[in-house]
């Protein structure tokens, strides 16, 4: 058998990390049947970090935690409070109000609201296409966190819908400090796990308990903590330094929300309303305008270009 190219392995890489992250908002739910929220965010990151920790022994780079840290502690202050502490927490805090079904939707809005916060927080243009793409997927959150009942506005979990909204502007500021790290991206996401632990496990203590050592509840946080937060990060990275063009690894994040509805239906047994359906189809169409409407602009005017220098060059002598 012919050995695989760059971009072989990176699809192979890409389409594992999307598999993994598919399984995740099953995962939360079940996890959740037997942890508080506070309790799962506890597991999962201790999980994270040791994952994280032998990957980086594996690379021979854990020197570089000690490194960075000195070179930025303000930075990974924010980072780590951020995430793993306040996103997980309320991400998962919503999963527990929400619907599997509609908690994982809304969540996918992250990808569109990170453009619109990137205007006046790093200063971005502001483009058509982010406004349109805006439009479209937020009327697909309409639809879900209404059941289709627009025009009757009646939402089932305000708190619930809230949190998981709440969670996707976290995610984003998340993100947009992280365009300032020129450190190693695992090494980066290790430190801030590190440093979130201590808050987790101090929230954990004064509000809640510490988890029972129910096998159940264990194996359940330790998943999410190694296919929400760890080894998909790192295999998700393979992915984008094998491919020699990074959009044809992302497009493969849009088979993840498709995959996830499959599994909470078969694994959790929990009908699909049609209005999820609509809605994650809004959400999806919006991401897709995105990417595909600043090209589509872009080639429009090129050709109008092309003929008006046709044009005058008609016109010369």
């Amino acid at each position: 058998m012919s050995k695989l190219t760059r971009s072989q392995q990176a699809i192979l890489f890409g389409l594992a990390a999307v598999f993994c992250w598919s399984t995740v908002a099953t995962a939360f739910k079940i996890a959740l049947s037997h942890l508080s929220p506070l309790q799962l965010v506890f597991v999962a990151v201790l999980s994270s970090i040791t994952a994280l920790g032998c990957i980086l022994g594996y690379q021979r780079k854990l020197h570089l935690i000690v490194r960075q840290w000195r070179h930025r502690p303000l930075f990974y202050l924010q980072t780590g409070l951020l995430n793993p502490f306040l996103y997980y927490l309320v991400l998962f805090k919503a999963y527990d109000l929400l619907p599997a079904q509609q908690a994982l939707s809304l969540n996918y809005t992250w990808a569109i609201l990170l453009p619109l916060l990137s205007v006046p927080l790093l200063k971005q243009a502001l483009k058509i296409s982010d406004v349109i793409s805006a439009v479209v997927a937020y009327f697909g959150v309409v639809v879900i966190a209404t059941q289709g009942q627009v025009a009757n506005i009646s939402i089932e979990s305000p708190l619930g819908l809230t949190l998981i909204l709440s969670s996707t502007v976290i995610w984003c500021l998340y993100w947009i400090i992280n365009t300032k790290d020129q450190g190693d991206p695992v090494a980066s996401l290790l430190l801030s796990f590190l440093v979130g632990l201590p808050f987790i496990t101090s929230a954990l203590l004064v509000f809640d308990q510490l988890p029972s050592l129910n096998i159940s509840a264990l194996a359940a946080g330790i998943y999410v903590g190694l296919f929400e937060m760890g080894i998909t990060f790192v295999l998700w990275l393979m992915a984008l330094k094998l491919t020699p063009r990074t959009a044809n690894i992302s497009t493969l994040v849009f088979l993840s929300p498709v995959l996830s509805i499959g599994f909470i239906s078969w694994i959790l047994k929990e009908p699909i309303a049609s209005t999820t359906y609509v809605g994650l189809g809004l959400i999806l169409l919006g991401l897709v305008l995105q990417k595909l409407l600043p090209r589509l602009t872009a080639g429009t005017k090129k050709n109008h270009t092309k003929s008006l220098k046709g044009s005058e060059e008609e016109l010369e002598p």
